[in-house]
């Protein structure tokens, strides 16, 4: 199963997220729940990066995805954020046993 955890803080914004784990919902490299996972994951991290510069520390390993940002989100980086999980929502309805999302408040 994959488990992801989002991180937010006493305003409620998305602060961070990790995703760990494995879907197993078919044999490695033809899971459809772990690709779509880390595109929207990755994507994401790549967004906040590339198109609007905001700094995060961020930790990838094998099945495992770790970011938290550097300074309190603002409403762009809060879209980001709030849309990659919109997208992790609606696949953890479709797949409960490869997908299970945590939210915590810091």
């Amino acid at each position: 199963m994959i488990n992801i955890v989002i991180n937010r803080n006493a305003a409620r914004e998305i602060i961070g997220f990790s995703a760990s784990g494995h879907a197993n919902t078919a044999p490695h490299g033809k899971d459809i729940v772990c690709a779509a996972v880390a595109a929207l994951t990755q994507t994401a991290v790549l967004g906040l990066e590339r198109y609007l510069g905001r700094e995060f520390s961020l930790d990838i390993a094998e099945g495992n995805l770790v970011m938290e940002l550097s300074a309190a989100p603002d409403d762009l980086t809060g879209a980001v954020l709030e849309t990659m999980l919109l997208g992790l929502v609606e696949i953890a309805k479709i797949s409960p046993n490869g997908v299970h999302i945590v939210e915590h408040r810091r």
